[in-house]
């Protein structure tokens, strides 16, 4: 049974670190523990190896930085140079062995082949594989090359490692251009002979091969004078402006980086206007040189710049030997990137069949769920079946770059309500892409008036006018709740700048309850580090009565249901069994009784003091035998004061994650978010409202 995996190149530049991240996303669905391990870090001392503070920032991992390599390449190097290859090799092991024994499962990374031992670099990686034990998936760097390169240089990798005796899982040809990666499949399964290895292509994604303006600071040390929106930018080439206005504007293209001494401010101005003009490409951004910052007469004109189109920096080498460093400069993967690491996994996920990857190492399971596996379960949930999520505050940061994400990875289909024009400033200026969204102003909309008309029908009784109708559907949050009432949409999730009254309000006025639900209820997802708990009604009912605290028990009980945790519901109260008495434990009584009623098949028991509901140990003194006492995974409050506070102190206490709430007992998903929310939270809600959209249609 296989506790590794090895992920090694060939060459350098191949994207391995993409792949790394797409294998590690994949491990922790399933994996408790996952450890991260690279046997040989690069020399630079001055900073963290990449790729290390990539994985760690991205996944939290629990691990410090020291515990995830054993040596530098010159510590490397100085040991065989002494023909004390044996020693590198138990130094190796020995590191290894430390946070193996912590770990269900441990991803491995080899070098990066940057230095000139490329044999060297290829010989190591195959020994320490061997020496550990560990499957290997290659890497194929596929930039530039053609079909007969990638099948001569993937058999020699193939023949070399076999004759190092490694295991090899697979091979990932990567950053491949070729236009039929079928084809390329079918003529390496044929030239190698090898039908038991896995096989997969991805196609060069230029947005993770390629730098961004923020990434060009880093390089060359430079600072941010103006627009520091936009680092996120990408830069497609490199434009040094040495000749006159009329000749240079040619020479721009989408995503130029245009290069030019700080004292050119001819060069300077009619780069700016560029952005602003429809007749030319959008530049990425303006690079000075010479450590020449702008006159101030230029200063004022462009402080004076509502919207600085385009970032602007300065750099302190002189035109020329800047010039030469930004020609050896490449992009990648830079924690904390979110627009790229979500790209990188939705192409690995993608194009890698990560079903078939996961049967074959047949990793070690955990009955156990960490919050990284619980969020990667819901995404690849909401995958599954596309759903269609209208987002109404479409003139909020959060939501806009959530929504890039969402689409990268492909977890839904998207309608962000608001002005096009806005909208289309602001993703340019943070640099995210939304062309698969659908941006819609509400008043322009040509269902406008059907919305106003069917609003209109549904509140005449209540004395609405056309007039407040049309009001209300001006508003983004009644829009985009019509949306769904007319099958539109399939959810919506609003909150980040509106109340939850005003995002509630809409629902309870146009899609209403379901058949057979007196109210709308709330929980809360509780991923505690090693499970996942459901908490109702922290949100939205203050005093509940039996009746509706059964209702509440019922819905909570199918929400877990739906999102994978199997319920076993705690009807708490501060008496467990018959050993209290009173009129709060009379309620609980009543609305456990009622509840068995409705739902005799249900794993339900109350009243019950929360020890006694998750604690086995006090379960067995309180009420030994209850098959939901100790081992509760739905717990419901007697009232909002009580729910709301324990979710909280327990979110504290214990460091655990809150997804919610999550709204159930509406005829579609409408949810909630908190106006303190962060991106995380605006995804994983969305993947949630879709996953309840699923349900709604029997696709669960």
């Amino acid at each position: 049974m296989s506790k590794n995996l090895y992920i090694t190149a060939t060459e350098s530049r191949s994207g391995k670190s993409a792949i790394v991240l797409g294998v590690m996303q994949m491990l922790l669905r399933d994996i408790r523990r996952v450890g991260f391990f690279r046997p040989i870090i690069s020399d630079d001392s001055d900073r963290k190896d990449h790729d290390i503070d990539l994985v760690l920032s991205q996944f939290y991992l629990g691990l410090r930085y020291e515990e995830t390599y054993a040596l530098t390449m010159k510590q490397a190097k100085d040991l065989v140079n002494a023909g004390q290859q044996a020693l590198l090799i138990e130094r190796i092991i020995n590191k290894y062995k430390e946070l193996e024994e912590r770990c269900d499962f441990v991803l491995l990374e080899g070098t990066d082949f940057q230095g000139s031992s490329h044999t060297f670099e290829f010989d190591i990686n195959a020994d320490i594989a061997a020496n550990l034990g560990s499957p290997l998936l290659i890497v194929i760097n596929g930039n530039q090359k053609t079909e007969a390169e990638l099948v001569s240089s993937t058999k020699l990798a193939v023949e070399s490692f076999t004759e190092k005796s490694t295991d090899i899982l697979g091979i990932v040809i990567n950053r491949t251009a070729l236009p039929d990666r079928e084809a390329l499949r079918r003529t390496l399964q044929e030239s190698l002979e090898r039908p038991e290895l896995l096989l997969y292509t991805i196609p060069e994604v230029a947005i993770l091969g390629k730098p961004t303006v923020a990434d060009v600071m880093k390089w060359i040390g430079a600072e941010v004078l103006y627009g520091k929106e936009g680092l996120g930018a990408q830069v497609n080439d490199i434009v040094v402006a040495a000749m006159q206005i009329e000749n240079f504007l040619n020479y721009i293209e989408q995503g130029s980086l245009v290069v030019t001494p700080g004292d050119r401010q001819d060069i300077i101005v009619s780069s700016l206007a560029s952005r602003q003009s429809s007749s030319y490409p959008d530049i990425a951004g303006i690079l000075l040189t010479g450590g020449i910052a702008p006159s101030k007469t230029l200063s004022r004109l462009v402080d004076g710049w509502t919207g600085m189109p385009v970032p602007v920096l300065l750099g302190r080498e002189a035109t020329f030997q800047t010039a030469r460093r930004l020609y050896n400069m490449y992009g990648k993967i830079e924690p904390g990137d979110q627009k790229k690491i979500a790209t990188a996994l939705g192409i690995f996920e993608e194009n890698v069949n990560t079903e078939e990857l996961r049967g074959r190492l047949n990793a070690r399971k955990s009955s156990k769920v960490t919050p990284q596996m619980f969020e990667y379960a819901l995404i690849e949930k909401a995958k599954k079946h596309r759903q269609h999520i209208v987002l109404p505050e479409g003139n909020d940061e959060r939501i806009l770059r959530a929504a890039d994400i969402l689409l990268r990875r492909g977890v839904a289909d998207l309608t962000i309500l608001g002005d096009a024009k806005t909208i289309s400033s602001m993703t340019s200026q943070m640099g995210l892409n939304l062309a698969g969204a659908n941006i819609v102003s509400p008043a322009a909309s040509p269902n406008y008036e059907d919305y106003v008309s069917t609003f209109l029908e549904m509140r005449k009784k209540k004395g609405m006018s056309r007039e407040l109708a049309q009001d209300s559907m001006v508003d983004p949050t009644y829009f985009g709740t019509m949306m769904v009432y007319k099958g539109q949409a399939d959810g919506m999730v609003s909150g980040a700048v509106n109340t939850t009254a005003h995002t509630i309000r809409p629902a309870f006025q146009i899609i209403k309850t379901r058949p057979g639900a007196s109210i709308v209820s709330s929980v809360f997802l509780m991923c505690l580090k090693d499970r996942v708990l459901v908490f109702g009604d922290c949100a939205v009912n203050p005093n509940p009565t039996a009746v509706q605290l059964a209702e509440i028990a019922i819905s909570s009980a199918e929400t877990a249901r739906i999102f994978g945790v199997e319920p076993r519901v705690a009807m708490l109260s501060y008496s467990t069994g018959d050993s209290g008495a009173g009129g709060d434990v009379d309620l609980v009584v009543e609305a456990t009784r009622l509840a068995r009623e409705q739902a005799p098949g249900l794993k339900l028991e109350g009243p019950l003091q929360y020890d006694a509901a998750i604690d086995p140990e006090v379960a067995s003194k309180k009420l030994p035998d209850s098959e939901v006492a100790g081992r509760a995974t739905v717990f419901v409050f007697p009232d909002l004061n009580t729910g709301n506070n324990t979710y909280k102190a327990v979110q504290r206490a214990a460091n655990a994650v809150a997804i919610g709430p999550v709204l159930q007992g509406l005829n579609k998903p409408v949810n909630d978010l908190s106006r303190g929310c962060t991106v995380p939270d605006i995804v994983n809600t969305v993947a949630i409202t879709a996953i309840q959209a699923q349900a709604e249609k029997g696709l669960i």
